[in-house]
């Protein structure tokens, strides 16, 4: 099986960043008023004096657990194409594993973002007949694949295509 293009790490991390960021603040905004009728009492005046340390030792963790999970990802996430399917597998600590017939494959959509265009590398959507929903909400596509190379990217579309005209006999 093939791994991703090694832009995907950074796909990986900024989608971590930007979901640690909004838990923290949300859990931010929920304690915040709760620290602040605190401070009122002079035990909790030191208690704010160390917020300091406290706050980076936060930032600290989100950058180790932003890596760790960049990295994981990046190595648990494959693709490879054979004769009659498309398989891709992926997930840190729930696998999935799924294959994609060439026979339910309607569309090939590539796409190349700002930072997908600034690594070399392309997001590759495969259509299959019905989508299905993503974690995070959504409708996607059954066949994706996040960061292939470009040049992988066109041969892969170039491939399916030619398979998708033979079987509706053009």
């Amino acid at each position: 099986m093939k791994q991703l293009h090694q832009g995907a790490k950074w796909v990986f991390r900024i989608r971590i960043y930007i979901s640690l960021f909004f838990l923290i603040v949300m859990f931010a905004s929920f304690f915040f008023p709760i620290a602040m009728s605190l401070s009122q009492i002079p035990f909790f005046d030191s208690f704010f004096a160390s917020l300091v340390p406290f706050t980076l030792f936060w930032i600290i963790m989100v950058v180790v657990l932003g890596e760790v999970y960049s990295r994981l990802a990046y190595k648990n996430w494959k693709y490879e194409l054979t004769s009659h399917e498309i398989k891709l597998e992926r997930g840190i600590i729930w696998k999935r594993y799924s294959a994609i017939p060439f026979e339910r494959v309607q569309n090939i959509d590539i796409q190349r973002g700002i930072l997908a265009r600034m690594l070399g590398f392309s997001t590759l959507n495969i259509q299959t007949a019905g989508y299905h929903m993503a974690a995070r909400g959504g409708a996607v596509s059954e066949g994706y694949i996040p960061a292939v190379s470009v040049k992988d990217a066109e041969e892969m579309r170039d491939f399916l295509i030619k398979k998708i005209g033979k079987r509706q006999g053009l």
